[in-house]
């Protein structure tokens, strides 16, 4: 305990000296550079996706794609029969793949002056077999109306005539509250229509690709257990690290890091590795990117995963954060923040707890690149309007011990989602992905796997809501001794 303490002090001072002199020259003391080039075995690239700025990318690709790539670069000087009479396994894999499930996705989003969104689901009703609901089906429904978060705090325009209130004789109580204020005319009206083919994705079919996308202060580090049990399984995993985290560059110029910078950076990696169905998954802050790709391609992305990733809500940073201070300041409160961080990250805070935090390389970023993270989350176009827009199949994952984002925010997600599927793992808190792995990955695995069953279609009317795909599951996973 003695050398824990004096670790800490040692810590604490050598933060602080560091401090003083980043306030003294203006200069930040630790700044995040790219490491040197990593042997091609190890699965690390460096992609400039900018002049200047370079990210690291952790791509692991099987064995098996680099023999079947080798397979139809030969097969091209062949003649057709040829080719159509020696078939090998990987182009088997991709036909498999295209014979998915059709679904009918439609549903009209109506925004009201007063601040209501009504969700009408119009589409085809969809059975899951996912990880059954241990309380039963949900009842399916057809309309969802939920109330904008812009409009929550917003008070009613005034009377502009009010009637003075009149007293109630005694012993008579008070009649019931007026219902809720009545739709106006609507603001603003968006109609999908479309038809979703969703397939089971596996290791063994060429054309499915994994990404992973961090939050602020991580790395593709936190994603080992993941990357490691997926290409194990033979899928293309690709896992970059953000501006300014892990090894990737780090510019000093707070605009290198808005949503819309960082957003068009993980584009660039997308359409570098994208296969023809990509499935992304997200954490945290990571999400809102996954979300934007998925929108901006939803041609290619066939599914994502979303992990503690917050609400609906558009993105504006607080501008009464801790964040808010000067970089130097939080440079001195450093060791702080990395104790706070571990505390509200994990379930448990044991010596187990502090080497995840250390291997995965979880918020060990420059002070200056941390405010400029968190002031540069701005995205007013990522509402519950656009979140509802999305067909693609969603699988929501919730630590049910987070202190960052609760419960609530990620069950209104999965009311707004049209495919959601909300799973909670009890053991499991910010980081559930490090602390519960196998458990995260069998879910993971099985979503990848899961392909709607439309054999019971025909028992329902087609106007019925496929939100009765909205399950919640909490998971239990044994505690380790």
């Amino acid at each position: 305990m003695r050398t824990m303490r004096q670790m800490w002090r040692g810590t604490m001072l050598t933060s602080i000296t560091d401090g003083i002199l980043c306030c003294l020259t203006g200069k930040t003391t630790s700044l995040v550079l790219p490491l040197e080039s990593s042997e091609p075995s190890d699965g690390f690239e460096f992609v400039e996706v900018k002049p200047g700025r370079v990210l690291r990318v952790r791509h692991i690709k099987p064995e098996r794609q680099r023999v079947d790539t080798e397979k139809q670069d030969a097969g091209k000087n062949k003649t057709t029969a040829d080719c159509d009479g020696n078939r090998d396994a990987s182009v088997r894999d991709t036909i498999d793949a295209d014979t998915g499930t059709s679904v009918h996705c439609k549903r009209k989003i109506t925004v009201y002056r007063n601040g209501q969104l009504v969700i009408e689901n119009l589409g085809d009703v969809l059975h899951s077999e996912i990880l059954q609901c241990q309380d039963g089906d949900l009842e399916p429904c057809s309309t969802v109306e939920v109330e904008l978060a812009d409009y929550k705090e917003m008070p009613s325009s005034p009377d502009p005539n009010p009637v003075p209130p009149v007293p109630l004789p005694a012993g008579e109580q008070k009649p019931a509250p007026p219902p809720r204020r009545r739709r106006r005319k609507p603001k603003r009206t968006v109609l999908i229509d479309s038809t979703q083919v969703i397939s089971s994705c596996k290791g063994t079919h060429s054309d499915v690709a994994l990404f992973f996308v961090h939050g602020v202060g991580g790395s593709l580090d936190i994603w080992s257990s993941q990357l490691e049990f997926f290409s194990r399984l033979g899928y293309e995993v690709i896992a970059p690290d953000l501006a300014g985290h892990g090894a990737s560059t780090a510019p000093q110029i707070a605009a290198a890091y808005t949503f819309y910078a960082l957003a068009e950076d993980l584009r660039a990696i997308f359409k570098r590795y994208a296969r023809k169905r990509n499935i992304l998954i997200g954490h945290s802050y990571g999400v809102s990117f996954c979300t934007f790709l998925a929108h901006e391609y939803p041609d290619l992305v066939h599914k994502v995963v979303m992990i503690n990733g917050g609400g609906p809500t558009a993105l504006e940073p607080s501008l009464c954060s801790i964040f808010q201070l000067p970089s130097c300041v939080l440079h001195c409160l450093s060791p702080c923040l990395a104790w706070s961080f571990l505390k509200a990250g994990f379930a448990r805070q044991g010596a187990k707890e502090k080497q995840l935090l250390k291997q995965g390389n979880a918020f060990n970023v420059s002070p200056f690149v941390l405010r400029a993270m968190m002031s540069g989350q701005y995205w007013p176009e990522g509402d519950e309007v656009y979140h509802a827009e999305l067909t693609v199949p969603i699988l929501l994952v919730h630590g049910m011990c987070d202190k960052f984002v609760p419960m609530e925010e990620d069950q209104r997600m999965a009311e707004i989602l049209l495919f959601a599927f909300l799973k909670v793992i009890e053991e499991g808190s910010h980081m559930v992905m490090m602390e519960c792995p196998d458990t995260v990955n069998t879910l993971l695995h099985e979503f990848f796997l899961w392909e709607p069953d439309m054999s019971r279609k025909g028992e329902a009317d087609h106007t019925v809501s496929v939100c009765d795909t909205v399950n919640t599951l909490k998971i239990k996973k044994p505690v380790d001794k």
